[in-house]
């Protein structure tokens, strides 16, 4: 698909061959080594990357610079690591990457920050890793902590943006601040519909990192991109931004699933298909539904035009995704998405109301323990949501509601796109 000259960076080439192959879709990285090399060649740079850091869709960014004889003193890793084979939450050790020998400093865990020690021999930092585009992903929070530490030590920020594959909406709740925390920090929506680097102009220009400090920050865009697409019009191989987001169908419900992870619902760790199905062992009419539909011959149906099929899966360990998922070896009853609707509304509509399902189902259960366990009002960034799964409020008063708080961030969020 792309054009195979891989050797043109080790030739001593300073700009990557056009081709009839390039990419109509070009990542920040590609135009940086294209165009703006010669600015960064005395620098000393770091670089906050993991494995989704490809150029070209062939070698690592870290590498190709090296091999561009550039001024590389370290590498900062977010959650799942600089080569991306963590599952989420593990504590990531920081010491050296064996593959270059650089040094690799992790910035999850205990060490969220960069600190000053880590900037002392750094000129400016390179930011390379393709996000989901949802508040709760933690490479945004990775981002607002390194913007913080190069304001404090005056280090200069280069972002080199990526398409956000959720890029095309807004949706979901804001975050009220009582709930802020590393998988919440601002009051956006879930979904806020900005690249990293759309979303670094904000952050840096109205005054959110701690003191209202600003840092030295330049964006490289993409080339080609606009909001409205969908990955699938991006023609770039999908590289999983984390272990468990295989697929870009898995990252388009990663929004919707993700609350289930603050509940008694299995997302699908453990399976072939995380964040594409949900499903608990106690769900007993979904268990139904699936022997009915077997015996009726009927395989899908449509929730709020997003097609789904019943899912019976059995979780299993799994190294590096899933080590402990939750119900091993149980069979879990629920739905598998197949797609995803043209409407980001109905993404939402759907996803709360099989989150209603599983609440009344489980209710049902006589489970003593509550459904909404602590984590969910982090990743809901609120105890709204909660209180009207509880209450049994409608999914469109809910959902008018969220709507109706965008105002004000849809205006917000104009003045720093990028992109049309």
């Amino acid at each position: 698909m792309l054009t195979t000259a891989s050797t043109w960076w080790a030739c001593g080439q300073t700009t990557r061959p056009i081709s009839q192959d390039t990419p109509q879709i070009q990542y920040g990285a590609e135009i940086l080594i294209q165009q703006k090399i010669n600015l960064i060649q005395h620098k000393k740079i770091a670089i906050v990357t993991n494995h989704t850091g490809r150029v070209f869709e062939q070698i690592h960014l870290v590498d190709t610079l090296m091999a561009l004889n550039l001024n590389i003193q370290k590498i900062f890793a977010p959650e799942h690591g600089f080569r991306g084979e963590a599952e989420a939450g593990a504590h990531i050790l920081g010491g050296k990457d064996m593959q270059t020998g650089l040094p690799l400093i992790s910035l999850y865990g205990d060490n969220k920050k960069p600190s000053a020690q880590d900037l002392k021999d750094v000129d400016l930092i390179l930011f390379d890793i393709q996000d989901v585009g949802t508040r709760f992903y933690t490479y945004l929070s990775t981002l607002v902590y390194v913007m913080e530490a190069c304001a404090e030590n005056n280090v200069a920020l280069w972002v080199l943006d990526r398409p956000n594959p959720n890029g095309w909406y807004i949706g979901g709740p804001m975050l009220d601040s009582a709930y802020a925390s590393f998988v919440g920090l601002h009051n956006v929506p879930v979904v806020h519909g900005m690249t990293l680097g759309e979303y670094a102009r904000m952050v840096n220009a109205e005054g959110w990192l701690k003191g209202n400090i600003k840092c030295r920050l330049e964006v490289i865009p993409c080339a080609g991109y606009r909001h409205d697409m969908r990955w699938a019009d991006l023609n770039r191989a999908w590289v999983p931004p984390s272990p468990n987001l295989p697929t870009a169908l898995s990252a388009a419900w990663y929004p919707v699933f993700c609350w289930y992870e603050g509940t008694p619902v299995s997302v699908g760790r453990g399976t072939d298909a995380p964040f594409e199905q949900v499903g608990a062992p106690w769900h007993i009419a979904f268990k139904r539904r699936i022997r009915t539909d077997s015996a009726e011959g009927k395989s899908v149906y449509s929730v709020y035009g997003n097609t789904f099929q019943p899912a019976a899966f059995m979780p299993m360990p799994i190294p590096g995704k899933a080590l402990q998922p939750l119900y091993e070896a149980q069979t879990c009853y629920g739905v598998r998405a197949l797609d995803h609707n043209t409407s980001g509304d109905s993404i939402w509509l759907a996803g709360l109301q099989l989150l209603g399902s599983f609440h009344q189902e489980y209710k049902q259960s006589g489970n003593p323990k509550p459904f909404f366990q602590p984590f969910f009002r982090k990743l809901a960034g609120n105890a709204t949501l909660e209180k009207d799964i509880e209450s049994g409020k409608t999914t469109a008063s809910i959902m008018a509601a969220w709507n109706t708080a965008h105002a004000p961030f849809r205006g917000l969020r104009k003045k720093y796109l990028l992109y049309p």
